[in-house]
């Protein structure tokens, strides 16, 4: 079958681009962006790419369109498929048809956390000789790829909240019928498309709907929105991480590197790994139970995440030059933001950070967690705000407040109107023994090599 895919350079359609070349198919697709990682693994397995949309990219007659969510009403691709009485299907539906029909799917919600989790969990899998499928969100180092159909009825999916297709607004995840299922944590986020949290919540409440009895609901039970949402209904066991009467974590090491994983109090193994932060802790602790459920002893889970690699742009690291380490995280929501600051914080102890800000999301360009923003780069010594052109927002009041916090630093944080000013003054700034983290959701005019080249220039 020859597949077209509209879309393909994003993460989960181009997932998809993978698993249907894998299965056989001619694949092809389109985008207006696509870049590395997932150029790269698109070029590498032989799919054709047309950069940017339009109608001729349809001329070798395809079986069947792949429209991601992304695509709208007045695309020349999509008006062409309509014109032309194409075969057409949502991403999400094609991947219930077509992949996770009759396997057991294990699937990761929320609205942090779901790319890194889901990755543990192929790998505590596949560690554990299961040969899982997998879709994530991201390129886990594990694998080196972001989804592969895999030999046995297991597969794991990141369960995305966003809306299916201009013509399907239901939320991704509620096409995947998961029998094992975890719920990170649930807040506010893409203000594009839910007026508020209870718009999610009832989407949330959707996907617990479609899980059967005989299934688990893995739960954050520190999280009150994920309590509401199951309070609406739920038929499904629950089994609660973060919570000391169910599944728990004892930190051995500050920074997160080590700990232990405790069920009901007693400990059922230990990890000790690369990754940093409590919030990553609560990641392996929530994947070790939804491993539990398909048959992995969390002995066997804990011992597989001590050779777990992360997903790139999880607190990369990109380089270090002249003493000034650089590293790249997907952070694009305050609480990601202060997260990811936080392990860093608890890392290198009391050496300066240098925080480098795209507010780059749909939710963070419409200024909805302006207010958050401050506070969530309080950890930060320095913080460099990038004010883009489509931001419909006034930054400036954000430094204004890191600024004026206790004891009073009017150097502190900064607005920059292009890439190449962060640059110069990131070059002009750092010093031997700083750790530069970069936080955005795209690919921010490949800020990272570019600033690593001048350190290198400058200092070399």
């Amino acid at each position: 079958m020859r597949i077209h895919i509209l879309g393909v350079g994003g993460s989960f359609m181009g997932g998809l681009a993978v698993l249907a070349r894998e299965m056989g198919h001619y694949v092809s697709g389109s985008d207006s962006r696509i870049y590395p990682p997932m150029s790269d693994q698109l070029a590498d397995l032989g799919i054709r790419l047309f950069d940017g949309y339009a109608a001729e990219n349809l001329a070798d007659g395809p079986d069947l369109v792949v429209i991601g969510n992304a695509m709208s009403r007045g695309n020349p691709e999509v008006e062409a498929v309509l014109d032309r009485g194409l075969r057409y299907t949502s991403g999400a539906q094609w991947l219930a048809d077509h992949v996770l029909a009759s396997r057991w799917v294990l699937a990761v919600a929320g609205t942090h956390g779901k790319t890194t989790t889901t990755s543990m969990l192929a790998w505590i899998l596949d560690s554990a000789g299961m040969d899982p499928g997998f879709l994530v969100g991201g390129v886990p180092e594990n694998f080196g790829v972001s989804a592969r159909m895999g030999t046995t009825p297991f597969f794991i999916v990141e369960a995305d909240e966003y809306d299916t297709a201009f013509f399907d607004k239901r939320s991704k995840f509620v096409h995947y019928r998961p029998r094992t299922l975890i719920i990170n944590n649930l807040e506010y986020d893409h203000a594009d498309i839910f007026p508020d949290i209870e718009a999610i919540k009832l989407q949330f409440h959707h996907l617990v709907r479609t899980v059967p009895g005989s299934g688990l609901i893995v739960a954050n039970a520190a999280d009150r929105n994920i309590e509401a949402t199951l309070a609406m209904g739920c038929w499904t066991p629950v089994e609660h991480f973060n919570d000391p009467r169910s599944w728990s974590v004892g930190l051995a090491k500050e920074d997160g590197s080590q700990f232990e994983v405790r069920l009901a109090g007693v400990a059922e193994g230990s990890v000790s790994w690369p990754l940093l932060g409590m919030h990553n802790a609560l990641n392996a602790e929530a994947a070790i139970a939804a491993a539990r459920h398909a048959g992995v002893p969390p002995a066997v889970a804990a011992e597989a995440l001590a050779g777990f690699r992360n997903v790139k742009r999880r607190l990369e690291l990109r380089g270090a030059v002249a003493g000034v380490t650089v590293y790249d995280d997907f952070a694009h929501h305050p609480t990601a933001i202060a997260a990811t600051l936080g392990a860093l914080r608890a890392h290198v102890g009391t050496a300066r950070i240098l925080a480098v800000v795209e507010a780059r999301s749909n939710t963070m360009r419409l200024g909805v967690h302006r207010d958050q923003l401050a506070p969530a780069l309080e950890a930060a010594d320095r913080v460099l705000l990038y004010q883009g052109a489509d931001l419909k927002w006034d930054m400036g009041p954000v430094t204004a407040e890191l600024n004026h916090r206790q004891p009073p630093d009017t150097g502190r944080a900064r607005v920059y109107g292009s890439v190449q000013d962060i640059i110069d003054a990131l070059a002009a700034e750092a010093r031997a023994g700083d750790h530069v983290l970069v936080m955005s959701n795209g690919s921010f005019e490949n800020i990272h090599e570019r600033l690593l080249d001048r350190l290198g220039r400058d200092r070399g």
